[in-house]
């Protein structure tokens, strides 16, 4: 499954619809990174995620704090992006330092800022079924397996990892879709037994090569949503590919889907946000 070259396909929609909003308000519209510290791949991926701005026209603004920021400097610079207008989309990049509660910044951001859909009240207006920005990476997976006429209807999906921005959201997303959905964690017995029932597999456990190509059903569709050093996700990618129907690989597979869909949801954020048609 190529996520590459349909994040771009993303990305050109997004752009179309940038040109709207700017042809109906004369504004453009601007998604907002906040980066607490100096951790490098954070830095890199608040610096990707302004360059994929910059590419469809809308305006990137680059927030950063020092490594010393307590949680109520944190919240007092969302609150502030909260209020600014000129503002459509706010992103939090994690981790943060270990001082700053990372829950109480993620629920400083309004639901209708929420582009990255890590608060609680996005989060649950998602499970209940109701229109709202989905958690980046699993709603870019939803749209890989739509590209690829993937039928969740009735399908066993396996979705293994619990993250409160990928697994649980993940679940709900492929529940609202009709499938039938399990989740594993670290206490699932006999979890090789689990993943070899399922139609759909979703892998977002944050170990290298952790799922076995023997766990695999003949047919399933694989998704390996994580990303571990040496660009190594969590499946074991050679063993898994002859069983899969489809299977992502890692690099360029989940990861330019995550991205695509952020600066989708901003623009959509923005049309909403200004009274914009698209």
């Amino acid at each position: 499954m190529d996520g590459k070259a349909l994040a771009q396909q993303v990305l050109d929609r997004c752009a179309a619809k940038v040109e709207i909003i700017k042809q109906s308000t004369g504004r453009t519209p601007c998604l907002a990174t906040v980066l607490v510290g100096s951790d490098p791949a954070s830095a890199t991926y608040v610096k990707m995620k302004g360059k994929r701005c910059e590419a469809v026209g809308m305006t990137s603004l680059r927030v950063e704090m020092p490594q010393e920021t307590t949680t109520e400097q944190l919240m007092a610079k969302m609150r502030e992006l909260a209020d600014d207008d000129g503002v459509n989309g706010i992103l939090l990049q994690h981790p943060v330092p270990s001082q700053v509660d990372e829950r109480a910044a993620f629920e400083a951001i309004p639901v209708s800022k929420d582009v990255d859909g890590v608060t609680a009240g996005g989060l649950g207006e998602m499970w209940l079924g109701i229109e709202r920005f989905g958690s980046c990476t699993p709603a870019g997976i939803m749209t890989l397996l739509r590209a690829y006429d993937v039928n969740m209807n009735g399908a066993e999906a396996v979705v293994i990892g619990r993250s409160p921005i990928l697994g649980k959201p993940m679940a709900a997303m492929l529940l609202n879709a009709n499938a039938t959905v399990t989740i594993c964690h670290s206490r699932t017995k006999d979890l090789a037994s689990v993943v070899k029932r399922a139609d759909i597999v979703v892998a977002a456990v944050g170990k290298a090569n952790f799922v076995q190509g023997d766990w695999i059903k003949d047919g399933a569709v694989v998704i390996d949503a994580g990303y571990n050093a040496g660009n190594v996700g969590d499946v074991d990618f050679d063993a898994a590919l002859p069983k899969a129907s489809l299977i992502t690989p890692v690099p360029g597979g989940v990861g330019p889907m995550t991205i695509a869909t952020l600066i989708d949801q901003t623009a959509d954020a923005a049309a909403l946000q200004w009274n914009v048609q698209l």
